[in-house]
This record gives structure tokens, C-alpha cells and sequence, in this order.
């Protein structure tokens, strides 16, 4: 299955400033963003993230400003998620929802949209991306004749880290809009973030560029990173499952996969770091490959303390992984702080 999508996004113009020397395990981030002067807690705007790459988001551009209350932990596949008492009772009580959208969390969407509260309720991936990649979403039965393909929106946007920048930029508006006294401090850590993104964006196109040619090909888990392999240059070979963990892979489907993989020779198959990988690692013992010692943050950030815990940790400890596991090389990421 190959999907070649070429598309140029424009970016944000952000401020320089000082370089700091981040490796291939990048779950470190600098804090030193601008604060307001805020001292009561129970006096500030609550807002409601419902995924950890949203919540790593906001609280790097509102910092001590807002109530912030993320709902899916990192680890947690938010495709099969299923809302807690306390996360309705979370958004009932919030004055801004950030959510993805695409029927990225489905759980959590329903309740969104049924909720009667008066909070501004924004599907962050929808208005970033308002013309997202059209995937066709294979329901895998045991034969073709009853299979279903139906044609829908990929909501993986945050895999190419140019829809990272316009993620920022729709979180820094809605910030502005629910607390304008703080303008000039999201403006600020907008800027220094969207900077850091575009810095990131530079890095990995040289890190996929030291990969052969040849071996630029993608295997995966499910169909989370089109966008990733889009804008920087990989095929997407196969996956196991469709846009959703939510399918469970059948026979058919293994078997189909096993044969792609050794009719492309793609070199290594990778699991992701949330999930059970046991069917393809099944798969890549069948077609007689490597697998990424490294599983990928796809769907969510990596638990606290590993290399994918903050946005940018996951798209810099995945780029190293992929380049790594098909044959190139992956330097530092010459990042840069974020500073008052």
C-alpha cells in the first residue's frame, strides 16, 4: 500500500534564540517559557485537553494561566479509550474543550458534542488541518468479498511537525480568546515554540535523507504516520490495522502483510510503544525481518520519563528510531531553549 501525498504547509515566523544540544533521547524540555503574575488557582479558566500531544501543548503556551486538565494519560490508546465519571464531569466544568477531532478519541467526541455546557469546544486537528489526508480505512474481513473500505480523514496530523506549528497557533488563539489580559505571554511561548517546531521539521528531513533510497519504506502498526512519511519523504508499505487499533487484524490480513513486506524488502517493521505487538511481531518473524528495537509514540505521548514524554521528544525519538532501523544515521537534534 503505498500513499505519496506531496504537500507544502506554510509556517509561522518565530524568534531566534539559544541553542541547546538535545540527543536521541529528547524526553527533556525546557521550562523557561514566560509566566503571568497569576496567584490564585481557583480564580483561573479551566480548560480540558482531551489527548496528552494537546495537553503538552497548552501547558507549554499558557504555563501557570489556565486550570488545565488533561483526560487520555500518556500510554493510553486513545482509539479504544473509554470515558471516565470524572472526565464528564471535567467537561461539564470547562470553559475551553480542546479535542482532536477525525474521530481521533470517538469515546470522548460523543460526550463533547452531547455536552449542553457552554464551553468553546474546538477540534484542534480539524481546524489546523482543515484538508487532511482521505485515507481509506480497510475493515479487514476473513475474504475480500466482505470487506469494507470506506474513505475517511486521517487524524494523525502532529506527525509532521509543520501541523505541530499550526496546532500551536490554534491552542495560542483559543488561550487568547478565553484570557486576554494574557496576550503578550502566549504570543511569547507561541513564538519560541513554533521556532523549536520549525527547527525540528529542518532536523528530520536530514536525518531521513541519510537512509538509502531504497529503504525509505514504511511498516507499521496501523496507519498513524502518513502525514510523517509525506512530509518527509517514506512509503508507506503496509500496516496491520487501519487508521484505528480499534480493528482487530485477521488472518487474512497477516498473511497479506507478510507478503508485502517480502515483496518490497523492507529492511525493518516497527511496533509501537502503546499497544500489543505480538501479531507483528508475528508478522516480521513470518517475513523473516528485523523489528525496531525502539517501539514508535504514535497515538500518544510516551509515559513520564521516556524518550517520547514531551511533543517533542516523541517526534525526535521517532525519527531516530525509523532512521536507525533502515540504515541511516541520526545526529543531535540542535534544538534551542525556550526563554523568558
Amino acid at each position: 500500500m503505498n500513499h505519496n501525498v506531496n504537500k507544502k504547509f506554510p509556517f509561522y515566523a518565530a524568534v531566534g534564540i539559544s541553542l541547546l544540544l538535545v540527543g536521541c533521547n529528547p524526553g527533556t524540555q525546557s521550562n523557561n517559557l514566560s509566566n503571568s503574575n497569576a496567584n490564585s488557582t481557583n480564580k483561573l479558566p479551566t480548560v480540558v485537553a482531551t489527548h496528552s500531544v494537546l495537553c503538552d501543548l497548552a501547558k507549554l503556551i499558557a504555563q501557570n494561566t489556565i486550570n488545565l486538565t488533561c483526560l487520555i494519560q500518556p500510554g493510553v490508546d486513545v482509539h479504544v479509550y473509554k470515558p471516565t465519571p470524572q472526565d464528564r464531569k471535567a467537561i461539564e466544568k470547562a470553559q475551553l474543550i480542546l479535542y482532536g477531532g477525525y474521530n481521533f478519541e470517538p469515546e470522548l467526541i460523543k460526550i463533547i458534542n452531547a455536552s449542553n455546557q457552554a464551553a468553546t469546544k474546538v477540534a484542534v486537528h480539524e481546524v489546523a488541518v482543515p484538508k487532511p489526508l482521505m485515507e481509506e480505512d480497510n475493515h479487514h474481513e476473513e475474504s475480500e468479498k466482505s470487506a469494507k473500505h470506506e474513505i475517511v480523514p486521517n487524524p494523525h496530523i502532529w506527525h509532521n511537525a509543520q501541523n505541530g506549528i499550526r496546532m500551536v497557533e490554534v491552542i495560542r488563539e483559543q488561550l487568547t480568546k478565553l484570557s486576554p489580559v494574557n496576550f503578550n505571554v502566549y504570543a511569547a511561548n507561541a513564538h519560541q515554540l513554533s521556532d523549536k517546531l520549525k527547527q525540528l521539521d529542518a532536523w528530520t528531513k536530514a536525518q531521513i535523507n541519510t537512509i538509502p533510497l531504497k529503504q525509505r519504506k514504511l511498516v507499521t502498526t496501523h496507519e498513524s504516520l502518513n502525514y510523517y512519511a509525506n512530509a518527509y519523504g517514506l512509503t508507506i508499505e503496509g500496516a496491520l490495522q487501519g487508521l484505528s487499533t480499534e480493528e482487530k487484524p485477521t488472518a487474512l490480513r497477516v498473511k497479506e502483510l507478510v507478503t508485502e513486506i517480502k515483496n518490497t524488502g523492507v529492511p525493518t517493521i516497527f511496533t509501537e510503544a502503546t499497544g500489543n505487538d505480538k501479531v507483528i511481531r508475528t508478522v516480521a518473524k513470518e517475513a523473516k525481518v528485523k523489528v525496531a528495537e525502539q517501539g514508535l509514540f504514535v497515538d500518544s505521548l510516551g509515559t513520564p520519563g521516556s524518550q517520547g514524554d514531551t511533543y517533542i521528544g516523541m517526534l525526535t525519538s521517532n525519527t531516530c528510531t525509523i532512521t536507525t532501523g533502515l540504515g541511516g544515521k541520526c545526529s543531535a537534534f540542535l534544538g534551542n531553549t525556550l526563554n523568558k
